[in-house]
């Protein structure tokens, strides 16, 4: 593949990333607190703290960190699971056939279709993570260009590695988090997100 023709792919996951995982969720959590729909409020709560690991990646890249490949992916597959898990949160949206109901669903399948279909196109480029330099090449700065550019427009005065160090505590505290659902939480009270 071409460098340009990979740049050009990047910018557009990136454009979609922020399309499907940060302003049409937010929209959607700000309604369903309007119109108090605890179930899709419930879901979306938990989906923006998994979703906080693509800022953290973000971060994490301007210092151009090798990490942040492994975050970014491991974003892509940790979202659609956050949204699919609770069986009885799905069952009280799937009952729902409003308006806010349908449109939420369309975007759970829609957001899990771009994740994996993301997921599979990153994937290729894990190597940026594990392979020595492998970071410097051309494909892999490909992947550091709209972050780089994110920090120049809203921390141009900041240095990239004090904004990857806050990230890398961020992710510390994001690990702590994810380890004691996986081994604590989870054990307790199953797929249920209300715990009853």
């Amino acid at each position: 593949m071409s460098l340009e023709l990979l740049r050009s792919l990047v910018w557009m996951d990136y454009r979609l990333a922020v399309l499907f995982t940060v302003v049409i969720p937010l929209i959607l959590l700000l309604w369903s607190t309007v119109k108090n729909v605890p179930a899709i409020t419930q879901l979306l709560i938990i989906y923006w703290r998994v979703a906080s690991l693509l800022a953290i990646t973000v971060y994490l890249m301007m210092p151009q960190w090798p990490v942040a490949y492994v975050t970014g992916f491991m974003a892509l597959v940790l979202i659609p699971l956050s949204l699919w898990f609770w069986v009885d949160l799905n069952e009280e949206i799937s009952d729902r056939q409003d308006l806010i109901g349908q449109v939420f669903s369309s975007w759970r399948w829609a957001v899990t279709l771009y994740c994996i279909l993301a997921a599979i196109g990153q994937a290729f480029y894990l190597p940026c993570a594990f392979v020595a330099g492998a970071v410097q090449t051309p494909s892999c700065q490909v992947w550091l260009e709209p972050p780089l550019m994110f920090k120049d427009i809203f921390h141009a005065q900041a240095r990239a590695g004090t904004l990857g160090f806050f990230a890398a505590v961020a992710l510390v505290i994001y690990m702590l988090y994810l380890s004691y659902f996986v081994f604590v939480r989870l054990p307790k009270q199953g797929r249920s997100a209300t715990g009853l």
